[in-house]
């Protein structure tokens, strides 16, 4: 019999699937049909109480990925509404990182949102303007969504509830972050949760090393990654790069030269719009950093 399924977690030849009962099945995967990532919607063949086999991976809305170690795309998770940026006070993120993450989800076509965890910690009077902590504002003000959590004090973290609800979401930041305990306060059946996993592979899980979707009491998705040190970006076209600073989409077609790479050409309209002061100087300056790491 078939039915469909959507991942929970994968490893290797096979992973757990949830079926539409919400009861959980492992699936072993065929080469011939493809790998599956955490998020995807699959069509399986039940071949017992608790197994099935992969016969089909439905079209994907979209997928979040990060460069390998040879700067290629890769696939982290499918079908997301949106990709929570876990930054905190300590340790202090780099001063690209929501820029390349940005950019990155933007060439994704998700939703993204800013979260700046570990709010009970007393600012870092060392971080300089150029640090994301100082420049929360100024996202805010392009139109993200910046949200403040603590898992140990105020404001708590049922700031995210509202914004979770009824969605697929996923956590991702450096290493350190709090995106685990994150994970603990939003998810107070999460011991239940992984031992059912367990229960299904005969092994355990461990939500550092494993990208996993969890079921939220507000009826969404969570999907909590591996942290990195520094997220990289795949190699991408000047376009899709320039796409991902979202305010240099109203003027970029208003460039002298079709091929305008915005970094000195003559009658570039993004550089008038940096001296005018419609676009951050600051955000002009990362764009091209990026460009420059890109080539």
């Amino acid at each position: 019999m078939k039915s469909e399924a959507r991942v929970l977690v994968s490893y290797g030849n096979r992973g757990i699937v949830e079926l539409p009962d919400g009861g959980q099945s492992v699936c072993s995967y065929r080469r011939s049909v493809g790998r599956p990532f955490c998020g995807d919607r699959l069509l399986v063949e039940l071949t017992g109480e608790d197994t099935s086999l992969l016969v089909q991976i439905q079209e994907r809305d979209n997928e979040f990925a990060r460069a390998n170690s040879r700067f290629q795309k890769q696939v982290i998770a499918a079908n997301l509404d949106q990709v929570m940026i876990v930054i905190a006070r300590k340790p202090p993120p780099s001063t690209d990182l929501v820029e390349r993450y940005l950019v990155a989800v933007h060439s994704m076509g998700i939703r993204p949102a800013i979260v700046l965890n570990k709010c009970e910690l007393p600012g870092d009077s060392s971080a300089g303007t150029a640090s994301p902590l100082n420049r929360l504002d100024d996202y805010r003000g392009l139109g993200y969504e910046v949200l403040y959590t603590s898992c140990k004090g105020e404001p708590g973290t049922d700031t995210l509830i509202p914004v979770l609800n009824e969605k697929t979401s996923i956590l991702v930041g450096q290493s350190g972050v709090g995106k685990s305990s994150l994970v603990n306060a939003l998810l107070p059946d999460l011991e239940l949760q992984t031992g059912a996993l367990s229960r299904v592979t005969g092994k355990g899980t461990h939500t550092t090393t494993t990208t996993i979707m969890y079921s939220l009491a507000c009826g969404g998705r969570l999907i909590d990654s591996p942290g990195v040190w520094e997220y990289g970006l795949w190699q991408m076209s000047r376009q899709e790069l320039a796409d991902g600073f979202i305010e240099f989409r109203p003027v970029a077609g208003q460039c002298k030269f079709n091929d305008c790479r915005h970094s000195g050409e003559p009658g570039c309209a993004i550089r008038e719009a940096v001296e005018q002061g419609q676009i951050l100087q600051w955000r002009y300056d990362s764009y091209l950093r990026l460009l420059d790491q890109n080539r």
